[in-house]
């Protein structure tokens, strides 16, 4: 007879059963592993930066400018349309302010109310920003605007992403 120990059948069955348990584990972990770490796998280079209008068409008054963007969720293509208060500042750089109200979510326009000519203004709960975007005290928003990632190139306005502003 040979030296070896022989496997009992429990221990067989317990080596059988902790190896077909880790595979199962290992199976459900990857996907939730690559859940967390997709994101840092994408590349970040300047974002989606998206052509909206010339620099010539830009005054120092805010106007209204809008794009189409493609959105993909999930199996789900639509096409969203995007919205951006576009001016250029005293030094002639181009600011690009978000029309979304911080206090709920409602639009702003500029100019729209008589006793504010120079404001942006919020329907919904009278809610003002100067022409910096930043909300004036007393008025329902607690935050500025927020502004949008911009560049300028070959002529052409690129808006990005919008970057939320702390209280100034």
């Amino acid at each position: 007879m040979s030296d070896k120990k022989r496997v009992s059948r429990r221990q067989f069955l317990n080596y059988t059963l902790t190896g077909v348990g880790g595979f199962m584990a290992a199976g459900m972990m990857a996907p939730m592993v690559r859940f967390a770490i997709d994101p840092v796998l994408k590349s970040q280079e300047g974002g989606d930066m998206h052509s909206v209008a010339s620099i010539d068409e830009i005054t120092n008054e805010p106007q209204r400018v809008e794009w189409t963007i493609e959105q993909v969720d999930a199996w789900y293509e639509s096409e969203v349309q995007k919205t951006a208060w576009v001016y250029k500042d005293e030094k002639g750089d181009v600011v690009a302010l978000s029309p979304i109200c911080t206090h709920l979510g409602c639009t702003v326009d500029w100019g729209s109310q008589e006793e504010y000519p120079n404001q942006f203004y919020c329907p919904c709960h009278g809610g003002r920003y100067t022409k910096d975007g930043v909300n004036v005290k007393g008025t329902p928003p607690t935050a500025p605007l927020p502004y949008y990632e911009s560049k300028v190139k070959d002529g052409m306005l690129y808006l990005g992403d919008t970057i939320s502003r702390k209280g100034e």
